[in-house]
């Protein structure tokens, strides 16, 4: 039986295909159309899906949307009333949208199925309708290695829901609570966002990374004034701080008065006070976390957690629930944002709906999230020749000796291998890599290569085998989804006059052995890589380890500021010639850019516009 899941509209869609259960593909249709987090109905990641099983439409058994869009629109509607009449202005301008293309949701996706899939099928019949957060519940637990775990859903808002605790046993799964909208700690970040300058819906990960170079003196205010969060982790806002229910900004006028000022002007100096507010939201949103999920395991006995929902993807946070060590196992979903409602409610139909068990694993079903396009052989080699790219095939050896002897030497390289991962981290498929040991190499990356706010860190991946040695966490992080402490003896004390560094001049210390990936907390987001799930990154590693005496790289995403991850070898070639990087590792081929005509290379850092 085939189940195609389908997430859109909103932010980030995707695609995902079932065989009889098992993840067969998945991936987001922005890094087809090249339309960072495009919210379009996803026709080329549903096309991709298809190929990568080897099927034709006609196999498809049932197709599952990731939320119910008339309950949506009923929020949408019955918070207007509510307001009333604050926001007409807005209402005015959402309502012709809603009635037009998302009120008849069903229809239209039936159109646009009808169009991609072939006329001679009634896809009407063939589509189902999940909810929200119960398909962010359904990707995080079905694919984690429990047979049964309480499962944590965090995010903005899906239908009327912004948090939800779910059960999860064997093949079933049952949603016990929820907090409803307007009260959200997704939507209570992203006002933060907004607030500090940063783009909603893409920003907040910007936030979470500004918060080290601050202090939380706003943590206090924002408790007394804006939100009152109970013993339990529940928590309500006083909506008369916020926009977001009936205008077209996040915060208002009020919000302003009691944080000192008008919101940041995006792309302007970043201050003291924006990093305050950062590092202030970022304590708010632990705090809640931490009692949310020590009441969970005081009421329900679970000892396994799940974690899914754009929140979940708060890594920092994840890290802190790590070590309350509240729970004995915790597992998040990679994709844990909107794109992975495709594989929940995909998930959910096939468990839930036709009562499916889930096949026993040891540490989960979703292949290390390598579940997208793979390239290779004559294919790569013929799209770099129509490239006009200079390169040299090379023997799985080689390819191995030569690129860790270029990153050992200083030089960044794009490195392409394998399945393209799915969600918004590169995990060693779709990665620039370099030496963590060099000083320089945080600031050149951000600069020159990424085209990016110098302040963001980058995340080490470490051999699974070493990881203890070298960062304070011996768990399994596939993922990149938390973050430790860089190891006691691996760190670099500061001095006096260091310690009374302030904000962004404390980027220039180096604290460690890896100053490239240790931020200022001396922390790091920490990638595991292991040998069953991506052999040649993990050979890669184990030689750069044999060479260098460091099993650790950098390793940030293949793409530059705006741009989404690369997906195809002219992609990365074209990334590549756009921005400098060194080196450019597709499958077999080896490309250097000292042996690339000049005329390729291209002015990459306007070319996307700014997230």
């Amino acid at each position: 039986m085939y189940i195609l899941g389908v997430s859109a509209y909103y932010h980030d869609s995707a695609a995902c295909l079932l065989h009889n259960g098992e993840i067969v593909a998945a991936a987001q249709e922005e890094r087809f159309t090249r339309k960072k987090h495009d919210s379009g109905f996803p026709a080329e990641a549903i096309t991709y899906c298809l190929s990568e099983a080897g099927i034709n439409p006609a196999a498809i058994d049932q197709i599952v949307f990731y939320d119910k869009p008339f309950v949506k629109f009923e929020r949408l509607l019955e918070t207007y009333l509510a307001f009333a009449p604050r926001g007409f202005r807005s209402f005015a301008m959402s309502m012709p949208i809603w009635i037009k293309d998302k009120l008849f949701q069903k229809s239209g996706l039936a159109k646009e199925l009808k169009e991609l899939l072939g006329k001679d099928i009634d896809w009407g019949k063939r589509l189902l309708f999940s909810e929200h957060h119960l398909s962010h519940a359904a990707s995080a637990f079905f694919p984690s290695p429990f047979e049964e775990a309480a499962v944590l859903t965090m995010d903005g808002v899906g239908e009327w829901t912004t948090s939800s605790l779910a059960i999860g046993s064997g093949n079933t799964l049952e949603i016990q609570k929820e907090i409803h909208f307007p009260h959200s700690l997704g939507l209570l970040y992203s006002a933060f966002t907004y607030y500090t300058g940063f783009k909603v819906n893409s920003g907040e990960y910007k936030v979470m990374g500004l918060a080290p170079y601050g202090v939380p003196r706003f943590a206090d205010l924002i408790k007394d004034t804006i939100i009152d969060i109970r013993e339990d982790g529940t928590f309500h806002l006083d909506m008369s701080y916020f926009d977001y229910c009936t205008g077209l900004t996040m915060t208002n006028g009020r919000f302003d008065e009691v944080f000192g000022g008008p919101p940041r002007e995006p792309e302007s100096e970043l201050t003291q006070r924006e990093m305050d507010l950062a590092a202030s939201v970022q304590v708010v949103t632990e705090e809640i976390i931490v009692k949310l999920a020590r009441s969970i395991r005081a009421e329900t006995g679970q000892k396994n957690l799940c974690l899914a929902g754009g929140v979940a993807l708060n890594c920092v946070a994840n890290g802190v629930l790590l070590r309350e060590k509240i729970f004995d196992n915790i597992w998040i979903q990679p994709a844990a944002g909107d794109a992975g409602g495709a594989l929940g409610a995909a998930l959910g139909a096939w468990h839930i709906m036709f009562d499916k068990p889930r096949q026993p694993n040891t540490r989960d079903s979703m292949k290390g999230s390598y579940l997208g396009p793979e390239y290779k052989g004559a294919a790569v080699q013929h799209a770099l020749t129509e490239a006009g790219a200079s390169f040299a095939p090379q023997t799985e050896a080689d390819l191995i000796e030569k690129t860790a002897q270029a990153l050992a030497s200083g030089q960044a390289v794009g490195w392409m291998q394998g399945r393209m991962e799915f969600g918004p981290r590169a995990l060693g498929a779709r990665s620039i890599i370099a030496d963590p040991r060099s000083p320089a190499m945080q600031k050149q990356l951000n600069l020159k290569v990424k085209y990016r706010e110098s302040f963001r860190p980058f995340a080490p991946s470490v051999l699974r085998e070493h990881v203890s040695d070298w960062f304070e966490i011996d768990t399994d992080s596939p993922y990149m989804l938390l973050v430790a402490q860089v190891a006691k003896k691996r760190q670099a004390p500061m001095t006096q006059e260091q310690e009374q560094l302030f904000g962004i001049d404390k980027l220039n210390v180096s604290r460690s052995e890896l100053p490239a990936i240790t931020h200022v907390d001396y922390s790091a987001r920490v990638q595991t890589v292991h040998a069953d799930t991506n052999p040649r990154y993990h050979a890669l590693l184990a030689r750069f380890y044999e060479l260098t005496g460091c099993p650790v790289l950098v390793n940030t995403s293949f793409n530059v500021r705006g741009e989404p991850i690369v997906c195809t070898p002219q992609d990365a070639f074209r990334c590549f010639m756009g921005t400098q990087l060194d080196v450019l590792v597709v499958d077999g081929c080896f490309v250097e850019k000292t042996a690339q005509d000049e005329a390729l290379k291209e002015n990459y850092e306007d070319m996307y516009e700014l997230d």
